[in-house]
């Protein structure tokens, strides 16, 4: 199960390619600038504890060019996996699955063209909620995808501005009125996923949850032809 928790101060784990290799990318940067800061610290501190100073320092061709020239070449380190991340998020990838999310006002609707399944999403009232229920986060009607397939997702909107946001998958779609917006991805590993909207879309806009169970392909092809 992946939502966020009181007091998680970190990413929620990974259930995508894309998402796994935006945590290592982070974790990576983290590492690099805290070594740099702690190195700056480090002589800051040695220097403050010492009266002595050298000549050396003072116009110092040398050191103005490896303090011009070390961070030319840190930027070109930090560049260059951001790129490789930039295109892997742009990746083109042959879509076995095609899905589309529409936004209204206050609900999710969801089709699957290839099989001709489609169907609305709304937040569970207090009404329905049981002990495996979490209370503004479940929805009646859940949506189903396979993982360790490449997947299409198409997201609109019907009346205003809404964004299907999985944050467990790196994936913040936009869904706007009369303009389909796309993006594909692999799903890594099996679980349920929590979204939300997190485009201000009106009075209930804190009232469009997301759910999405992820199984695998055999379980999603018997899903779909017992829908």
């Amino acid at each position: 199960m992946k939502m966020s928790n009181w007091y998680q101060y970190y990413f929620l784990d990974s259930m995508s390619y894309q998402m796994e290799q935006s945590v290592f990318f982070y974790d990576s940067v983290m590492i690099l600038i805290f070594s740099i800061a702690g190195f700056v610290f480090m002589i800051y501190f040695m220097i403050s504890l010492t009266s002595f100073s050298s000549s050396m320092l003072i116009e110092d061709s040398m050191l103005e060019s490896l303090w011009t020239c070390f961070p030319m070449i840190l930027m070109v380190v930090l560049v260059t996996p951001s790129l490789r991340l930039l295109y892997l998020l742009e990746e083109s990838l042959v879509s076995e699955i095609l899905f589309k999310t529409v936004g209204h006002q206050w609900y999710w609707s969801y089709e699957y063209p290839q099989f001709f399944v489609n169907f609305d999403s709304y937040m569970l009232n207090s009404l329905d909620i049981n002990e495996f229920s979490y209370r503004l986060l479940d929805v009646d009607n859940r949506v189903v995808l396979p993982s360790l397939t490449p997947l299409s997702v198409t997201s609109t909107s019907e009346d205003v501005l809404h964004c299907w946001t999985m944050p467990s998958w790196a994936l913040k779609l936009d869904s706007i009125p009369g303009k389909m917006n796309q993006v594909k991805l692999v799903l890594s590993k099996n679980g349920i996923s929590y979204g939300q909207c997190s485009e201000i879309c009106g009075a209930n806009h804190s009232f469009m949850p997301i759910v999405v169970e992820v199984i695998s392909f055999s379980m999603f092809m018997s899903w779909v032809s017992n829908f």
